[in-house]
């Protein structure tokens, strides 16, 4: 039996929208978890970054003061990213992976509108077959119930066929909106999660930048010794300055002493010399006179 032009149609026609709809349930599924995935690798990227708080915040109390000060400022910077990276997290669960989900459903619900008419199209076919073996067989009366049912089984064809088109002109129609505010949704989810990240993040650089580095150094610098040290040091430096001054005084002293000494000893050369020459002088005042006495004998 042939198929007539408009039964052909609609079976085109049915075609076309049983692909859009096996197109929709299987890319909108797969979109639902590739999103799903995106928002779990979110989630996971929090969880990391809370552990990196922790440790930042346990390192930081064993560093000096203001790098100390510094890293919790960072620490708690980077925790407050966290909290908008949280929000994020949920808004992208209620606002695109529900909505893709829900699309499981409405899919269902086209496929059963879809399976309706295919049903009165079949009904249809079946009573246009049995008419032309009535034909074939020429009762009229059996042929002119079967126009008529063949006649009742077009019309609920043709009746469903236009509910399906506008079912699925309006299936259609509401794709589109979905993408287009699911989608929006996302970006408006990740700009927002974004703009306020990067608020933070400039206050996390300037709290790290702002560390004094030289304070810090000296910090670390009189931490290498114990806290006794600096009074130790200075007894030892008073006690060094004390043997000198001693020192000093000895060297001076025993220099005065041998310049005293050696005065006394010049004192003692000068004076045995001037005896040496009264010595002298009184040896030849004898022998002068000695001279004179022989002279008056003769």
């Amino acid at each position: 039996m042939s198929r007539t032009p408009d039964a052909r149609a609609r079976d085109n026609q049915t075609r076309k929208i049983q692909e859009n709809i096996t197109n929709v349930e299987k890319h909108f599924g797969e979109m639902c978890q590739m999103f799903a995935a995106y928002v779990r690798k979110t989630a996971r990227l929090r969880d990391k970054a809370d552990v990196l708080v922790r440790e930042i915040g346990v390192y930081a109390d064993m560093e000096t003061p203001n790098l100390k000060r510094g890293m919790k400022q960072f620490a708690d910077h980077l925790a407050k990213i966290q909290d908008y990276r949280q929000a994020e997290v949920e808004r992208l669960e209620a606002k695109v992976i529900e909505p893709l989900k829900s699309y499981g459903a409405v899919v269902k619900r086209k496929r059963e509108d879809l399976k309706t008419t295919q049903s009165a199209r079949d009904r249809e076919a079946k009573q246009m077959a049995q008419l032309e073996r009535t034909r074939q067989r020429n009762p009229s009366d059996r042929q002119i119930i079967a126009e008529s049912e063949l006649q009742r089984a077009t019309m609920d064809a043709t009746r469903t066929t236009r509910q399906l088109e506008e079912t699925i002109d309006e299936f259609e129609k509401q794709k589109i909106r979905d993408i287009k505010r699911i989608f929006g949704e996302f970006v408006t989810v990740e700009m927002s999660f974004h703009a306020k990240a990067l608020e933070v993040y400039t206050l996390a650089y300037q709290s790290i930048q702002s560390v004094d580095e030289e304070e810090d150094l000296e910090v670390f610098r009189s931490s290498l010794h114990p806290p006794d040290y600096q009074s130790r040091l200075d007894i030892v430096r008073a006690n060094s300055k004390t043997s000198l001054d001693h020192t000093g005084s000895f060297l001076s002293t025993s220099g005065t002493l041998q310049q005293q000494r050696a005065s006394s000893q010049q004192t003692r050369r000068e004076e045995e010399e001037e005896e040496d020459d009264d010595k002298e002088y009184e040896d030849e005042s004898e022998e002068d006179d000695e001279d004179e006495d022989s002279d008056d004998e003769n």
